[in-house]
């Protein structure tokens, strides 16, 4: 798309009107004492100030018109700037940069069409409670709300209400601190979420003195207050924990982005209780730990009759907390931890609410249990000790396949040795049998690992994942992508080479979404499934000057991936999985309705 204009840059505006105040200044004293002429700044200069000042030194972003100059100002006073080559890909980097630091990630990005890449990644920032800030340029006021046709033209903030947490519009240079205060604070107080930010082409070109400048802007204290528990909410969970025979704890990604890991592990080893973890849970405690029922997860769900959820929701992902997942009606009670009081009930009945931040709400109940809190009964944790150990065992042979084209099982089997050798290395996660395959084999040992396709289970997440966590943490990363995932950002490779980041992709081919056995029955088009057959997705990366490798058996997948990862060095390797290996839908084929119908002939 091009983003080019005639009109004079917003940066040609701002020198003009830095020009035409300072001959005004002049002219004002020409008759008088010949005074200091007052240092100026402008909207450019004061966003980067506001945001510096909050302690935000990265901006993920797509440059053009009105933001390019903001993006070239802000890299000059030291931020880091990363440009990528789609805005939707930026906006994930930015989600998930705020879910691993806790602070907001900012993407960066031009007007309408740019915004509109930029809010589906807002949009699911908001749905997995990531703080994340979306920050648009955007056409004048004047023109978009007489709809006379300006370049871009676009309502941007009522269209980005409905889908993020709050929005904000600044037109005035003096408010800019204020805007981005407000911003920040939207973003991370509460339930995490995404924030719309509008900055109109014409408010970067307005300057004011830059001592006023200065003061304008606001340093956010306390964005995100501890909101501790009731003590009748603790005394009441507690009484329920009390009454279980066979109790069960949930990890969702809310405890893993509350960074209370000591508080988590010490109530799951002090009550002795089983824990499920969700996927980006995953490594709060080592899915080794001898309390994880990860590995008998469908019989610690139906079976449990006391649940306690930590940072998760009753979802979809859960399925709602009822149905055959859960067992007889009537059998569980929940127990759910989370800051946002309108999640209780949302389900299904919650007999112990507990409102409040994670970690004030863990520690309160580690603490109202007191040195002499009951045990877990052992007939409940042999059971699911048994369990896991059947579901190992059986799984073990799956991932011990040596065959060539690879299985997925064979394949995962040779990822899962290469995260135990690297327990510090970072796994991002996305497809359909590659992501649900995946997130049941590869164990992680270390909280924030694991990052995947969340709440909605988009497609596309995975290089803005990857690069964000690459740059914010410094560790290296391994993307493990299925063919179809990867296509929704694969150009991005050529972002992972130019800032030379330790990424590792793995593109798990099997031709196709799915399978790549599909057909079209008029023998005229390829199947709607259906790729390319035997694509060399190495080749992409080799051609920006990264190391692209193909591999056809678990044990090259294996020395290539370790290669890679000692190495540092941008790497993409081609696994050609068997075309068809995979289900439909991977492990929710049962949301994929399809026709019962047969055409007449």
């Amino acid at each position: 798309m091009d983003r080019t204009a005639n009109d004079r840059t917003t940066a040609d505006l701002a020198a003009s009107t830095v020009e035409t105040m300072t001959e005004e200044l002049r002219q004002s004293n020409a008759e008088g004492p010949v005074a200091a002429e007052p240092e100026l700044t402008d909207g450019f200069n004061l966003v980067i100030d506001a945001l510096k000042l909050n302690d935000i030194e990265t901006i993920y972003g797509v440059p053009g018109i009105p933001i390019t100059d903001l993006g070239r100002l802000a890299q000059a006073r030291g931020m880091r700037v990363v440009s990528f080559r789609h805005e939707q890909n930026a906006g994930n980097a930015a989600a998930i940069a705020g879910f691993l630091t806790k602070k907001p990630g900012v993407c960066l990005t031009v007007s309408a069409p740019g915004f509109l890449n930029g809010l589906t990644a807002l949009a699911n920032a908001t749905t997995n409670c990531f703080p994340m800030i979306l920050i648009s340029g955007s056409s004048e006021r004047e023109i978009v709300d007489l709809q006379q046709g300006d370049y871009e033209e676009m309502d941007q903030l009522a269209i980005a209400k409905p889908l993020c947490k709050a929005a904000f519009r600044v037109l005035h240079a003096c408010d800019i601190g204020i805007g981005v205060a407000r911003a920040i604070r939207a973003a991370v107080s509460g339930r995490p979420g995404g924030v719309y930010l509008d900055l109109p082409a014409k408010l970067f070109a307005q300057v004011m003195e830059a001592d006023a400048g200065q003061k304008s802007l606001v340093k956010v204290i306390d964005p995100a207050p501890a909101q501790r528990p009731g003590e009748d909410a603790i005394r009441r969970a507690l009484d329920v924990l009390k009454g279980a025979q066979r109790p069960l704890i949930v990890l969702g990604k809310g405890a893993a982005y509350a960074q209370a890991d000591e508080a988590v592990r010490a109530l799951v080893e002090h009550s002795g209780i089983p824990y499920v973890p969700m996927s980006m849970a995953k490594g709060l405690l080592p899915d080794t730990h001898p309390l994880s029922a990860g590995a008998a997860r469908s019989t610690a769900l139906k079976d449990s009759d006391v649940v306690l959820l930590v940072g998760a929701r009753l979802n979809w992902l859960l399925s709602h907390g009822k149905g055959k997942t859960w067992g007889a009606p009537g059998s569980k009670k929940f127990i759910q931890i989370d800051i946002e009081p309108k999640e209780m009930d949302s389900n299904v009945e919650i007999v112990a609410p507990v409102v409040g931040d994670i970690g004030s709400c863990v520690s309160a109940l580690l603490e109202g249990m007191g040195k002499d809190w009951q045990a877990t009964p052992a007939a409940w944790l042999d059971t699911l000790k048994s369990k896991k150990e059947a579901n190992v065992a059986k799984m073990e042979q799956k991932l011990r396949r040596n065959v060539s084209p690879m299985d997925f099982h064979g394949a995962l089997g040779a990822l899962k040795t290469v995260i135990k050798e690297r327990p510090d290395a970072i796994l991002v996660n996305e497809g359909a049998n590659t992501l649900d395959l995946a997130r049941g084999v590869i164990d992680m040992y270390q909280p924030r690992k694991r990052l995947d396709v969340g709440t909605w289970g988009v497609m596309g997440i995975g290089m803005g994942f990857a690069i964000a966590a690459a740059i914010e943490t410094g560790k290296p990363v391994l993307a493990v992508e299925g063919d179809s995932a990867f296509g929704f950002s694969g150009m991005e490779v050529e972002t992972i080479c130019r800032y030379e980041l330790p990424v590792c992709i793995v593109v798990f081919n099997n031709n196709g979404i799915y399978r790549g056995t599909d057909t079209d029955p008029t023998g005229r088009d390829p199947g709607t499934t259906v790729f390319v057959k035997d694509s060399r997705y190495d080749r992409m990366m080799e051609a920006f000057g990264g190391v692209g490798v193909n591999a056809t058996t678990p044990d090259e997948l294996k020395r290539a991936v370790d290669a890679a990862m000692d190495s540092g060095r941008p790497t993409l390797i081609n696994a050609v999985i068997d075309p068809e290996a995979g289900s439909e839908s991977g492990n929710i084929g049962s949301l994929n309705p399809q026709s019962g119908l047969k055409k007449k002939a």
